[in-house]
C-alpha cells in the first residue's frame, strides 16, 4: 500500500522539520513550528496523513477476526475459553484501548484540521478542501467506532489543549448530533475529495463511498431497530453511496479466495481499499495462526448451516443434501465459499512429517481434485501444512484426539479462510494483503439498505446477492420464490432472513457479525447453543462432549448458555478511568 510505503518517510521529513537548528526557527515553540511547517505546503500535509492511515488494523491487530468470538457464528477453540458476552461475564475494564486509541488519532486529525487555514500556505483552496476531506474521513472513521461501541460519546471539534478544560471535561454528547456529524464530514468529503486521492490505494471518493455505505446501514438499521428516530436519511445515505460504487466497480473478483490470501490485491476487481504487507515493511501474523497450535478459530454448527446448497435451497429442503452425519457428506455441492472457509475433510498416511500418501481410501481422498480444480498450491488444495511445512494427517482434527498439535479444533469446523501457503516455514511473518473495503461488503449493505427502504427488486437482488452467489456457484435468488428455511428467526421477513444469511455468509470472521447482531437488536442469537459437527464418541479413544450426553450427535463443548439477554450489553461500558478523571461523563445504563 503506497501510504504504508510513505509513512516513514513522512516521519523522517517531520523529525527533519522539528529538528532544524535554523536560529530564527528556534524562536518558536515546538508546536508552533510543527504546524507552520508541516502544513505550509502540500507535499508535507500528505506526508503528515500517513499516521491516519495506522486505524485501519487489517490482519496486524486480528482485532476483526477475534471480534467474531463475541457473536453466534464464530467458537474459540480452547478449552480454557469462555465467551464473557455469551456468559454474561463482561465487567467495566479500568481502560479501553479501543476509546483510548480514538481520542489519540482525533487530536492528530484535529491539528491538521485546525491549521489548514494558516496564514503563509502555499495550498491552494481546492488542495485544503482535499486534505479536509481526509482528516473528515478519518474522524467519522474513529467517531462511528466510538459511536457503534458507547453510543453518546463526547465530541472534540478542534485540537485540546491545557487550557481547554471544558471540552476536555464535557459531557458526552448524544448520539443523535454525533451520528449527524459524522454524516455531514462524510458527505463533504465525498464532494471534495480528490477523485483519485493521493495516488493507488490511497483514501479516494470511491473510499469515502465506501464508508458511507457502511455507515449509513450501521446507523440506520440502529435506529430502525432500537427504536430511534430518523433512520431513513442515514439508510438513503447507504443506498445513494452503494449505488454509485456499483456503477463504478461492474465486477468482481471470480476468486473469493484469492480476496484473502494474496500476496497483493493491487488491480483485484472490486477491491476498494486494503492494507498492504510486506517483508521489509509490515507483516502479520494470521496466516500462521491459521496453520499453527496458537490460532485455533473455528465456526459453529449453525455457521455451517447458513451455507446453501448449489441449487439456491437450505440443506434442511434441498433434495441435494446427503445428510451431515460425516464430514465428507455435509459439504458436499455446497456454496464454495464453505470450502474455502471450512477445513475440507480428508485423511492421508504421513510416513515423515514433511511427506504423504494417500490411504487407499476413497472417501479420505474425495475432496483432493475438487480443491485442486477450484485453487492452487499457494492457496488451498490438500493436504493442509501447518506454517512449518509439515503435513497434517486428517481434517477435522480434534482437540481431544488430535494426531499434531497444530491446526486444531473443537467443533470440526476449522476456519481456513485466512489460511494459504504462500509463506511456508516462516512463522509471523505473512506478507498477504487485507481487504479494508471492498465490494462483498458494499452489495450487501446496499441489498440490506434496499429492503429496509422498501426498493428491493429483482433487479436489486440481481445486481447484489446474485452476484455474490454466482461466484459461490450458487442458484440466484428469485424474489418471487424464497427458499424455505425452517430455522428463519419468524420475527425476520424470508427475503431479509436471506440478505442476513448473504451478508454473514460473505463476510464471516471479518469482524461484522457481532456488531450486526446488536444493530438489529438480535443478541438473543448468541443464548443459542453452540454446536459442532455430528460425531460418534465410539470413533474417539477421549471422549468429546456431545449434545444431551448422548454417545453420538452434535458436540457441545460448552453446553447451552444463560437463556436470557441483558439489554445493556447492546453498549460497551465506559471505561472506569475516564469516569475518574471527568466527573460529567456518564456510565452507559445497566453498567456498575
Amino acid at each position: 500500500m503506497k501510504y504504508i510505503a510513505i509513512i516513514s518517510s513522512g516521519i523522517l521529513l517531520l523529525l527533519g522539520l522539528l529538528g532544524c537548528n535554523n536560529d530564527s526557527l528556534d524562536l518558536l515553540p515546538k508546536d508552533q513550528l510543527t504546524e507552520k511547517s508541516v502544513f505550509a505546503n502540500y507535499e508535507n500535509t500528505k506526508s503528515y496523513t500517513w499516521q491516519f492511515y495506522n486505524v485501519l488494523d487489517g490482519y496486524t491487530g486480528e482485532s476483526n477476526q477475534n471480534a467474531e468470538w463475541n457473536g453466534d457464528l464464530g467458537f474459540r477453540s480452547e478449552e480454557s475459553y469462555t465467551n464473557p458476552w455469551i456468559w454474561q461475564t463482561v465487567i467495566v475494564p479500568n481502560a479501553d484501548e479501543v476509546y483510548n486509541a480514538a481520542f489519540v488519532n482525533i487530536r492528530s486529525i484535529n491539528i491538521m484540521l485546525d491549521n489548514l487555514e494558516q496564514t503563509g500556505s502555499s495550498l491552494s483552496a481546492a488542495e485544503k478542501d482535499h486534505f479536509r476531506s481526509i482528516g473528515y474521513f478519518f474522524k467519522a472513521y474513529n467517531y462511528m467506532n466510538l459511536l457503534n461501541r458507547y453510543g453518546d460519546i463526547t465530541w472534540v471539534e478542534n485540537a485540546l489543549t491545557d487550557g481547554d478544560q471544558e471540552t476536555l471535561f464535557g459531557p458526552r454528547m448524544p448520539r443523535d448530533q454525533v451520528a449527524k456529524k459524522i454524516l455531514d464530514m462524510l458527505i463533504f468529503a465525498k464532494d471534495h475529495i480528490k477523485p483519485n486521492g493521493d495516488g493507488p490505494n490511497t483514501i479516494n471518493k470511491h473510499t469515502v463511498l465506501a464508508l458511507i455505505s457502511r455507515f449509513g446501514l450501521r446507523e440506520g438499521t440502529w435506529r430502525k431497530y432500537h427504536q430511534l428516530s430518523e433512520s431513513e436519511s442515514y439508510l438513503q445515505a447507504s443506498w445513494e453511496a452503494s449505488s454509485s460504487l456499483i456503477q463504478a466497480f461492474p465486477s468482481l473478483h471470480p476468486h473469493y479466495d484469492e480476496l484473502f490470501n494474496s500476496e497483493s490485491l493491487r488491480g483485484i476487481p472490486g477491491m476498494i481499499l486494503f492494507k498492504e504487507y510486506n517483508t521489509s515493511i509490515l507483516t502479520h501474523r494470521l496466516a500462521t495462526w491459521a496453520r499453527s497450535s496458537s490460532g485455533r478459530h473455528d465456526l459453529t454448527k449453525k455457521a455451517a448451516d447458513m451455507y446453501l446448497m448449489t441449487d439456491g435451497q437450505t440443506r434442511w429442503t434441498s433434495p441435494l443434501f446427503q445428510g451431515d452425519k460425516t464430514p465428507n457428506s455435509e459439504m458436499r455441492q455446497r456454496d464454495k465459499r464453505m470450502l474455502y472457509t471450512i477445513g475440507v475433510p480428508y485423511k492421508v498416511k504421513t510416513p515423515t512429517s514433511s511427506t504423504w500418501a494417500h490411504t487407499g481410501v476413497a472417501a479420505d481422498a474425495e475432496y483432493f481434485e475438487y480443491m485442486s480444480s477450484i485453487s492452487d498450491d499457494k492457496h488451498k488444495t490438500l493436504p493442509a501444512l501447518n506454517w512449518g511445512g509439515q503435513v497434517l494427517p486428517q481434517e477435522p482434527n480434534f482437540l481431544k484426539n488430535s494426531v499434531k498439535p497444530y491446526s486444531i479444533t473443537m467443533t470440526g469446523y476449522r476456519l481456513t479462510k485466512f489460511s494459504n501457503k504462500s509463506n511456508t516455514g516462516i512463522s509471523s511473518q505473512d506478507i498477504t494483503d487485507a481487504p479494508i473495503f471492498r465490494m462483498g461488503e458494499v452489495l450487501v449493505n446496499h441489498a440490506e439498505a434496499a429492503y429496509e427502504l422498501n426498493k428491493l427488486d429483482q433487479t436489486v437482488l440481481d445486481q447484489t446477492i446474485n452476484k455474490l452467489r454466482q461466484r459461490g456457484a450458487v442458484a440466484s435468488l428469485q424474489l418471487l420464490s424464497i427458499p424455505n428455511d425452517p430455522t428463519r428467526d419468524q420475527t425476520v421477513a424470508p427475503v431479509l432472513w436471506e440478505i442476513r444469511r448473504e451478508r454473514a455468509i460473505e463476510l464471516m470472521y471479518e469482524g461484522f457479525r457481532f456488531d450486526d447482531l446488536r444493530r438489529w437488536k438480535k443478541l438473543a442469537y448468541i443464548t443459542e447453543e453452540s454446536l459442532g459437527r455430528w460425531v460418534k464418541n465410539a470413533d474417539y479413544a477421549n471422549k468429546l462432549k456431545i449434545q444431551n450426553g448422548a454417545p453420538e450427535g452434535y458436540i457441545s463443548e460448552r453446553g447451552i448458555p444463560p437463556q436470557t439477554v441483558l439489554e445493556h450489553y447492546y453498549l460497551f461500558p465506559m471505561p472506569l478511568g475516564q469516569l475518574i478523571l471527568n466527573p460529567k461523563l456518564t456510565q452507559n445504563p445497566g453498567w456498575k
